[in-house]
């Protein structure tokens, strides 16, 4: 399939969830591998052989990368998932955010993690870094207290390097989001247009995982989402 000369992919994290994440976990548009590729990244290959194997319009991009991760066999049995490769670990930094529509309503989690070299505790951090979203089922109503209810089948996965200068992804315009950032109070952990690319507090492993695992699995209500 050809493509425009100067064709970049820089999806918001609304189209990543609602859009990509959505037809993946329905086993529709097997297209979108052109663009995100499935491969279980976690415990099987280094951060810095991923780029190479990026989806097939997306070879040439230099700033991140695109991939739909399985859920693993140790996730299926109740276990922790391995995040461990053979020369380093990721690690959860921060706290698990949501993904909001433009409409402001939630329809995914988002965790960011960090690549260390070595072992833990005394892995070296590296620059490598991945945003891991999944999708959750839409809230018909965003003033009842209900717990999100998380999908675990694949979670879709963006990785990048840590830089200093500002990137086509940190650009892209915040107008249609501006009302969830201004509803949610601008809480730590709320999901934008272009990607967070803050950098909070480390979180210990534990309390990461406590709010993760007390999701309850359930299936999505897309009917409820807008089409992109």
């Amino acid at each position: 399939m050809a493509v425009a000369i100067g064709f970049r992919f820089f999806p918001t994290e609304e189209e990543l969830v609602s859009f990509y994440l959505r037809n993946q976990l329905q086993g529709t548009r097997q297209d979108i591998h052109l663009v995100i590729p499935v491969l279980n990244i976690f415990y099987d290959l280094e951060p810095w052989d991923l780029p190479k194997l990026a989806g097939e319009l997306c070879k040439g991009d230099v700033e991140q990368w695109f991939y739909f991760t399985p859920r693993q066999e140790r996730e299926a049995r109740g276990g922790r998932a391995s995040r461990t490769t053979a020369s380093g670990y990721w690690k959860a930094t921060g706290s698990p955010g949501f993904v909001y529509s433009s409409d402001d309503r939630v329809i995914g989690m988002k965790k960011t993690m960090v690549f260390y070299k070595g072992r833990a505790p005394n892995g070296r951090k590296t620059k490598w870094k991945m945003n891991e979203y999944r999708a959750i089922e839409a809230l018909s109503d965003p003033y009842v207290a209900a717990p999100p209810k998380l999908r675990h089948e694949f979670s879709l996965c963006r990785v990048y390097v840590a830089s200093s200068s500002s990137r086509a992804f940190d650009r892209r315009p915040l107008e249609a989001h501006n009302n969830a950032a201004t509803t949610s109070g601008g809480a730590s952990g709320t999901s934008l247009a272009g990607g967070d690319h803050y950098n909070p507090a480390e979180a210990s492993e534990d309390e990461f995982w406590e709010l993760v695992n007390n999701l309850e699995e359930h299936g999505i209500g897309w009917e409820q989402l807008n089409e992109i």
